[in-house]
C-alpha cells in the first residue's frame, strides 16, 4: 500500500507551509464549530480541507509553488510588523514615537522632557511636540 501511495504522489505538488497553515486554520474552524454549533464555520473549514487536497495532489508544480511563495512573503510582512509594533508597545513607558509632518518618518524621543524641538533625521523638518 506504501508503495502504491508513492507512485501516486509522483509528480504531484505534496505538502508546503500553506497546505500546513490551511489544515490548521481548518482544525480550528472545525472546533469553534463543533463549539458554536455554527454551519458557517463547518462548511468553511471542510472547503479548506478540500482546497488543501487539491493543492496537495495537484500536477501544476509551478502554480503551486508561486502561492506558496506569496503566502510566504505575507507571512514574512505580517511577522514584521507585529515584531515592530511590539517593541513600540515595551518602549511605550520611557519613549514617544512621533511621526514627521512632512516625510512621514517615525522618530523616537524621550519622554518626559516636556515641549522640545525635534529634527526629522531623513528631511531635517522641524517641528514642536510635548515629549
Amino acid at each position: 500500500m506504501k508503495e502504491k501511495f508513492r507512485k501516486f504522489m509522483i509528480g504531484r505538488y505534496g505538502v508546503d507551509s500553506l497546505s500546513k497553515f490551511m489544515l490548521g486554520t481548518a482544525v480550528v474552524l472545525l472546533v469553534f464549530a463543533m463549539g458554536f454549533r455554527n454551519n458557517f464555520l463547518n462548511t468553511l473549514a471542510c472547503l479548506l480541507v478540500f482546497l488543501c487536497y487539491f493543492r496537495m495532489f495537484s500536477r501544476n508544480y509551478q502554480k503551486r509553488a508561486e502561492e506558496n511563495q506569496k503566502f510566504l512573503e505575507l507571512k514574512g510582512k505580517a511577522a514584521t510588523f507585529l515584531k515592530r509594533e511590539k517593541e513600540y508597545f515595551e518602549q511605550r513607558k520611557t519613549h514617544r514615537i512621533y511621526k514627521c509632518p512632512s516625510c512621514k518618518q517615525k522618530i523616537r524621543v524621550p519622554k518626559g522632557k516636556g515641549k522640545i524641538c525635534i529634527t526629522c533625521p531623513k528631511c531635517h523638518t522641524e517641528f514642536i511636540k510635548k515629549s
